[in-house]
C-alpha cells in the first residue's frame, strides 16, 4: 500500500524563510519520487504516531539540517494529480522560520541543490504544485 496512491496521503508542506523575504527551495534529484529536476519547497508525509508538529520539525531537520524557529499554519490543500496513476494528498501548508546560516542540503542523495530565492525571483522549472501554493498564500508569505 502506497500513501497518496492506494489511499489518501497526508503531508506537511513547508515554505521555509529567513524572515527577510528570502525562502528556501531544493532542486529535486534523480532519487526523488517524481518531478525530477524541478525546484520545490519542502514536504514530507505524516507518519503514524508522529504529531503534525513533530513531522514538520523532523522533515526540516532531515532535508535542511536545521531547526524550526517558528511556524504559522497557512491552510490545507486537497491535491489531486497524475503520477503514472492518480494521486491524492491532503497537504497541510506551513510558513516556517529557519536560520539561513544553518540551513544546508541534508539529503544530497535526493536533492541536487538548495537555494534561497524571493517570490519575484523563482528558479525554473518549479514543482507543479508551487504556483497554486503561492497563489493561495502570497499575502501571508511576505515578511
Amino acid at each position: 500500500m502506497i500513501q497518496g496512491k492506494d489511499y489518501v496521503g497526508v503531508s506537511v508542506v513547508y515554505f521555509c524563510h529567513d524572515g527577510n523575504g528570502r525562502f528556501l527551495m531544493q532542486k529535486r534529484g534523480q532519487n526523488c519520487r517524481d518531478e525530477k529536476g524541478n525546484w520545490d519547497i519542502g514536504a514530507g508525509g505524516l507518519e503514524f504516531g508522529l504529531t503534525i508538529e513533530d513531522t514538520l520539525r523532523k522533515e526540516i531537520q532531515e532535508e535542511y539540517s536545521t531547526e524550526v524557529l517558528g511556524y504559522q499554519f497557512l491552510g490545507y490543500r486537497d491535491v489531486h494529480r497524475q503520477d503514472n496513476r492518480p494521486t491524492h494528498w491532503i497537504a497541510l501548508d506551513f510558513k516556517v522560520l529557519v536560520n539561513k546560516d544553518k540551513a544546508t542540503n541534508g539529503e544530497p542523495n535526493k536533492f541536487d541543490d538548495i537555494g534561497w530565492f524571493t517570490l519575484n525571483e523563482l528558479p525554473s522549472p518549479t514543482h507543479s504544485q508551487l504556483p497554486d501554493f503561492i497563489k493561495r498564500y502570497r499575502d501571508k508569505l511576505n515578511p
